[in-house]
């Protein structure tokens, strides 16, 4: 699955915790620059298991995840920060960091032993705040904002450790509809202005549909990864709920209550 065009790839990779806990197996994708990317599935079908595994957090269990043709496992914690940043929904901070303290951290696999930023430093953190409109609250304690603006925050961090790939654990839980279409639209934005590759989870599928080029559908074990366009007309999100309750109109490209 690996090509020069082709950033982060898998092949025949198996996820999970153990080889009595294999959560999915034979996973090949294959994510290029810039494409905005929506990981789905049902509670506990192995969405965070899939976005840590890619992340190297976790270990895969067979197969190979790779980066730019070469192996993750090959590369030093910290020059794979430079290549891969993660924004986590139960990520620890200290929310007594203002808001540039936390979106500096993300300059840390650059800065020295010391931690002093440059020049350069200072320009991506002032870029990453005013990509996310959080400028006006650089000097704000994290403990003061909203879900929502924290959640840009960290997305900031992210965009200030300047890498190709982001990957993002359900950004928009907790979040209204008004903060969950803000978010999902500054992903897009990045994708398409910034050329990073957004690879996130989500339970918001048809919020996302209209925005993502590309979707990974994980269900009894498998992926499935495709265009939405053709996702839809193949029927996978017909079965992705219990039919008995949740219906998918293709037509209308939403899911329906029985």
């Amino acid at each position: 699955m690996s090509s020069p065009e082709n950033i982060l790839s898998t092949q025949k990779l198996s996820i999970g915790y153990g080889k009595d806990s294999v959560v999915a197996r034979d996973i090949n994708l294959a994510f290029a620059k810039g494409e905005n990317i929506a990981v789905i599935g049902i509670n506990g079908s192995g969405k965070s298991t899939l976005l840590r595994s890619l992340s190297g957090l976790l270990p895969a269990l067979s197969g190979e995840i790779r980066f730019r043709g070469s192996d993750i496992k090959s590369f030093a914690p910290e020059t794979l920060c430079q290549k891969l940043s993660v924004v986590l929904t139960s990520q620890p901070i200290s929310k007594n960091l203002s808001v540039s303290e936390l979106v500096a951290l993300g300059r840390q696999p650059y800065t020295n032993w010391l931690g002093r930023l440059t020049q350069s430093d200072k320009k991506a953190i002032y870029d990453a705040l005013e990509a996310t409109q959080l400028l006006e609250l650089k000097n704000r304690k994290c403990h003061t904002l909203s879900d929502g603006q924290l959640q840009r925050a960290l997305i900031a961090r992210a965009l200030a450790q300047d890498t190709d790939v982001i990957v993002l654990d359900e950004p928009t839980t907790h979040l209204d509809l008004h903060h969950k279409a803000s978010i999902f639209q500054l992903l897009k934005k990045f994708s398409q202005e910034l050329r990073k590759t957004m690879i996130f989870a989500t339970h918001d599928i048809e919020l996302v549909l209209p925005l993502c080029d590309k979707m990974v559908i994980i269900k009894h074990g498998k992926t499935i990864f495709d265009t939405p366009e053709n996702l839809v007309n193949g029927g996978h999100f017909d079965d992705l709920f219990p039919s008995k309750i949740v219906a998918f109109d293709r037509e209308q490209r939403r899911f329906l209550i029985k």
